[in-house]
């Protein structure tokens, strides 16, 4: 059977994210993907050779599009704490838009479907910079993995519909990470 010109590892990765954004990972198999692509299963197999090659290559393409996402808010003329504050709202509107997507990539636990590690260091170590102008280049890694804990954190439970008292979510967030921010300009605590 001849591939399709629609045929190629960005189209399959696509149409992959969009089925587990539309019902979870659940939803994907490759003979579905086969079946919207109207080729036969063997067909993908030259692109992802399994549905756990697959897995991580969304889980890759989720992380990249997460940063770059990101990018503006770094790339903006303003001081740190604001910087760091636009980036943190970008990511909870990519993690809002891509809810099943992100909570795969962030919530998987198989060594195997996880987008690689030095990729990873190099995809956050400029925002570990921009929180080193608010930290300190000494307190930089904790600093910079307690506020991906609070980001992250607030974002997945706000997608699990934990947050039921009421309240403007918007300005809770907002109010968190500034705090946060201003806490390690004030710090008076060691750093590691």
């Amino acid at each position: 059977m001849p591939y399709p010109s629609q045929l190629d590892a960005d189209a399959i990765l696509n149409t992959a994210r969009a089925m587990i954004e539309a019902g979870g990972v659940g939803n994907l198999s490759l003979n579905k993907l086969a079946k919207a692509f109207k080729v036969s299963t063997p067909s993908l197999y030259r692109y992802y050779d399994s549905k756990a090659a697959l897995l991580r290559a969304v889980n890759a393409d989720t992380v990249q599009r997460l940063f770059d996402a990101l990018a503006p808010a770094l790339d903006a003329d303003a001081p740190p704490t604001e910087k760091a504050l636009r980036v943190a709202m970008r990511y909870r509107a990519f993690a809002a838009a891509h809810p099943l997507a992100y909570g795969l990539v962030f919530t998987n636990t198989i060594d195997n479907l996880r987008p690689d590690d030095e990729e990873n260091v190099r995809l956050v170590r400029p925002y570990q910079q921009l929180i080193a102008q608010i930290s300190g280049e000494a307190a930089s890694l904790v600093a910079t993995r307690g506020y991906l804990a609070l980001v992250h954190g607030f974002v997945m439970l706000e997608l699990a519909q934990q947050f039921r008292r009421g309240g403007d979510l918007d300005a809770a967030f907002e109010q968190s990470v500034r705090a946060y921010l201003a806490g390690w300009h004030n710090r008076d605590f060691p750093s590691e």
